[in-house]
């Protein structure tokens, strides 16, 4: 089956919204939600924390690792918050009207359906990462580059989808939640409330758009926050554990 699903880069840049992947021709999942609030940076010439892909360079701000307090509070607007809700209503529209799946029908109770299955996905995608980066003790929340230029500020949102801070000192490392969580949330739609004709290859599909969500999701943060004054200050992207500008 062909398909075709909008970036979450667009869909924020159209509705400041992120990580909502859309397929055309397949029941796609809300993109799951990177959590995005930050602790702050202090301004230190000492510090050792290392952006991905960089080996030798050394950060001019100190790595502070985030409370549980934090983190837990990203989770809940990441999982339940109103940009999931918002984000999966968007979605369903567009599968409603490509009547995907087409056991759903049409008509309210198909819509309702679809709002439901994406906002599922995304809430199991987002508790798959938060559980297992608890476990292994590693902090998934996305931190913007410190670089200049956009091709080295893209790279880093693109890398940061599968990399997170580890130890007190945050170096950079592997993120096993990262990459496991989209396909969690896929695989148990597939086999939960998704019509019989789904198998494990929809839902690996589908977990690569989910995937793809959450760089997609990156690199609209890494280049939309625009200072505490904006219009991004009232929302997830911009607050008071906000990373500092790259050029500070």
């Amino acid at each position: 089956m062909r398909t075709k699903f909008i970036p979450a880069a667009a869909i924020f840049v159209m509705f400041s919204l992120a990580n909502f992947p859309a397929q055309i021709h397949a029941q796609a999942p809300a993109g799951a939600g990177t959590s995005r609030e930050q602790v702050p940076n202090n301004p230190t010439p000492n510090s050792n924390s290392v952006a991905p892909g960089k080996t030798h360079a050394k950060s001019q701000f100190t790595y502070e690792r985030p409370t549980e307090k934090t983190k837990f509070k990203n989770y809940l607007f990441d999982a339940y918050g109103p940009y999931p809700i918002v984000g999966s209503i968007i979605v369903a529209g567009i599968n409603q009207a490509d009547n995907t799946p087409p056991e759903w029908g049409g008509g309210m109770e198909a819509f309702g359906k679809r709002v439901g299955s994406n906002y599922g996905i995304n809430a199991i995608t987002t508790t798959t990462r938060y559980a297992l980066s608890e476990v292994l003790h590693q902090d998934t929340l996305y931190y913007r580059c410190e670089c200049k230029g956009f091709f080295p500020r893209f790279g880093h949102a693109l890398v940061s989808t599968l990399a997170a801070r580890h130890g007190d000192e945050g170096h950079y490392t592997f993120s096993v939640p990262a990459l496991v969580a989209p396909y969690v949330g896929t695989m148990t739609a597939t086999h939960t409330w998704y019509p019989g004709r789904y198998n494990a290859a929809d839902a690996f599909r589908m977990g690569n758009y989910n995937l793809l969500a959450l760089a997609g999701g990156n690199v609209a943060i890494e280049f939309l926050y625009h200072g505490p004054h904006t219009f991004l200050s009232h929302i997830h992207l911009n607050n008071t554990h906000a990373a500092p500008e790259p050029d500070r």
